[in-house]
């Protein structure tokens, strides 16, 4: 029996770690709300936002640039917004199904 040959992938997506470990912080975050942790959290978020950002710029996907601009300065811990709420309960898993998203779709082409 001859083994088949497997053609390797045409595209890589470089976005998918990163959004899938910002993904988890988001999705734990509204319980962290208000406890210490949380900072983690907005330090994770921005910092992998950038990084996320970074490889749309790199894949020639422009438009997730702003989405991902946004995400950073709301979720910055240097200068933190004083959100609170059911709304900024709310924004932490829609956060999460950005990256998500953006991870699944920002690819480059192998070379």
């Amino acid at each position: 029996m001859m083994a088949k040959q497997r053609t390797p992938p045409t595209y890589q997506r470089n976005a998918f770690a990163p959004s899938l470990l910002a993904a988890a912080a988001l999705f734990v975050a509204p319980a962290l709300i208000g406890n210490d942790w949380f900072l983690a959290v907005l330090f994770l978020t921005a910092i992998l936002g950038v990084i996320v950002a970074w490889f749309a710029v790199q894949a020639r996907q422009w438009w997730w640039v702003p989405v991902f601009a946004v995400i950073v300065v709301i979720w910055n811990p240097v200068f933190p917004f004083p959100f609170a709420g059911p709304v900024w309960t709310a924004a932490q898993p829609v956060a999460a199904v950005v990256f998500l998203v953006a991870g699944a779709l920002i690819k480059v082409r192998r070379p």
